[in-house]
């Protein structure tokens, strides 16, 4: 059994065939997923869809491409979308200074305002940084005795980021970058030195499909049928068997996420 910790549900990727999509995912030994929000309005669609598709936990945030259309209404709201039973973190939420999306004050002041609450509600958090650490990390170390944990989701940074997450005890989320062997050449090193109560795995689906799939889908897509690659990717890195890397992340999926 494995859980994935991030999966874009509602992509119009998914479209023609979301049931089918999590069927597939069933099969394959991924019975849970966890579907992320990128802002107030998919929040609030994932939660109308719940019903429409067994075994989805959902997130409730605000993505930092996003903050730009945070305002004085949206931590009110934000805090009653995740009242939803099916919430388990507050997220995915952060910073991007690779892209700049939104203004970087507005990332600052979307994300400030999401750890607060999650501090508040006392939930777990699905984090986002690239190329933002030196801002990111002091904004999470504020909160951080106040939060039950956080994951930072995707993570493909450089060692002395991995350490600096550690050190704020944040779970590290492996996706398929790490089946690249020429973009994820570092993070290939890096896995070693997560702790096993500090893995978890994720897909990002429809997103970063594993590269060395084989045979390789017609499509570029990914889905969390291919969670277990990954995982066997994981494990072997790792020097661990799929069994013990099944064990210690569904373990960390279960306390992190208060399940």
């Amino acid at each position: 059994m494995l859980t994935d910790i991030a999966v874009n549900l509602l992509s119009s990727q998914f479209d023609t065939d979301r049931a089918e999509m999590l069927a597939r995912a069933r099969q394959a030994g991924v019975p849970r997923v966890i579907a992320l929000a990128s802002d107030l309005a998919e929040t609030q669609a994932l939660q109308d869809h719940h019903g429409a598709y067994p075994g989805p936990l959902l997130t409730a945030g605000v993505h930092p491409h996003h903050a730009r259309d945070w305002d004085d209404h949206s931590l009110g709201r934000l805090t009653e979308l995740a009242a939803h039973p099916a919430v388990v973190a507050i997220g995915e939420c952060g910073l991007d200074y690779c892209r700049d999306f939104s203004p970087r004050t507005d990332q600052r002041r979307a994300f400030e305002a999401q750890l607060s609450l999650a501090a508040e509600q006392h939930r777990p958090l699905v984090l986002h940084c690239r190329e933002a650490y030196a801002d990111f990390l002091p904004l999470v170390a504020h909160y951080r005795d106040r939060l039950p944990g956080a994951v930072l989701h995707c993570f493909t940074g450089t060692g002395e980021e991995l350490d600096a997450a550690l050190a704020l005890e944040l779970h590290i989320g492996i996706t398929g970058w790490i089946c690249d062997e020429r973009r994820g050449t570092e993070l290939r090193q890096l896995v070693t030195r997560i702790p096993d109560h500090r893995l978890l795995l994720e897909t990002d689906a429809p997103y970063l499909l594993p590269r060395d799939l084989a045979p390789k889908p017609k499509s570029r897509r990914n889905e969390p049928a291919h969670l277990p690659h990954i995982a066997r990717t994981v494990a072997a890195l790792r020097g661990q068997t799929p069994e013990q890397v099944s064990q210690v992340t569904e373990a960390n999926v279960v306390q992190l996420f208060q399940l």
